[in-house]
């Protein structure tokens, strides 16, 4: 056994318990964030499926059909990803830049370069290492959403749609179903489908459709992209719980294989001393310095096995 493996064994110990503490209160502290962020949505849907019922009854009357919300308006793409500013979370930050990924290049052979909006720290250095402009990038706002984070994209949207040459508006970002179970899914915000009509009733609007629709359109956003937001943040607590409590089990699992890799590195040494004495007793004895040996309380000799 070489010299030292024991000594060195127990620094990586050491090494591991520390990092196994910094986990454990990781995994602690995006556990209590899920409920907090599950509060968040549970406020804000009752506000945007409204919004979404408001926007679909004006779209059922024939002068909506024409506004550039359901007609589309210029001929290129605008795509926004929603990400996370932390990593140590698992795939979750990997599956929506793959997933961006793949809508940009696919949006890119039918129609050009895209324009993209990178909300989250971890998005905005992936696609500035890649090379890939970006009209807007947000950081720092990931974590824990707020509206008035939701009206700084939707600020940044609408400035690109003032341009007149944005048609569509694609949005990337995970959606949270419930704490088992959540997945990147890729939206068209813009040009909206025409929803079927659910019932009969005729409304009459003052001032025309067209006119209440480019009012409403910064609200609907800023409530769609609000909940998409909280979403996100509720998706990134769970995949960091997760992901944070595997690695804090990893770390006792390799916790408990080095201390017996000590152990055993500890027996071997005692034997191995053991050994050495009991060898160096018999080569002494053999020597016929037995005797004078025996004679020094300091020495002790091992007696010979009947």
């Amino acid at each position: 056994m070489p010299a030292g493996q024991e000594r060195t064994l127990r620094r990586r110990i050491r090494s591991i318990q520390s990092t196994q503490k910094i986990t454990r209160a990781m995994e602690l502290i995006a556990a209590s964030r899920i409920v907090r962020a599950q509060l968040a949505i549970t406020a804000a849907k009752p506000y945007a499926e409204r919004m979404s019922d408001v926007v679909g009854e004006i779209a059922a009357t024939p002068e909506a059909k024409d506004h550039w919300l359901f007609a589309g308006g210029g001929d290129r793409p605008l795509v926004v990803v929603l990400a996370a500013d932390r990593g140590l979370s698992g795939a979750f930050n990997v599956s929506v830049l793959r997933a961006a990924d793949e809508l940009l290049r696919r949006l890119s052979r039918r129609a050009g370069a895209p324009g993209l909006i990178a909300v989250g720290r971890r998005a905005v250095s992936y696609f500035r290492f890649n090379g890939r402009a970006m009209a807007e990038s947000f950081e720092g706002l990931a974590d824990r959403p707020r509206f008035e984070d939701a009206q700084k994209i939707v600020a940044a949207i609408t400035h690109e749609l003032e341009g007149g040459t944005v048609g569509e508006i694609y949005l990337v970002s995970t959606r949270f179903l419930s704490v088992g179970s959540q997945k990147v899914q890729t939206r068209r915000l813009v040009p909206l489908d025409l929803p079927e009509r659910k019932t009969s009733t005729v409304f009459e609007f003052e001032p025309d459709p067209a006119q209440i629709l480019d009012r409403l359109l910064p609200r609907w956003l800023e409530a769609e992209v609000y909940l998409a937001l909280l979403e996100s943040a509720a998706s990134f607590h769970v995949a960091q719980q997760r992901a944070m409590k595997a690695a804090t089990d990893n770390a006792d699992d390799l916790i408990k294989a080095l201390s017996r890799a000590m152990n055993r590195a500890r027996q071997d040494s005692i034997t191995t001393e053991i050994m050495e004495i009991v060898g160096g007793a018999e080569a002494l004895r053999q020597t016929g310095r037995g005797d004078e040996i025996a004679g020094r309380p300091d020495i002790y000799v091992f007696p010979e096995a009947s």
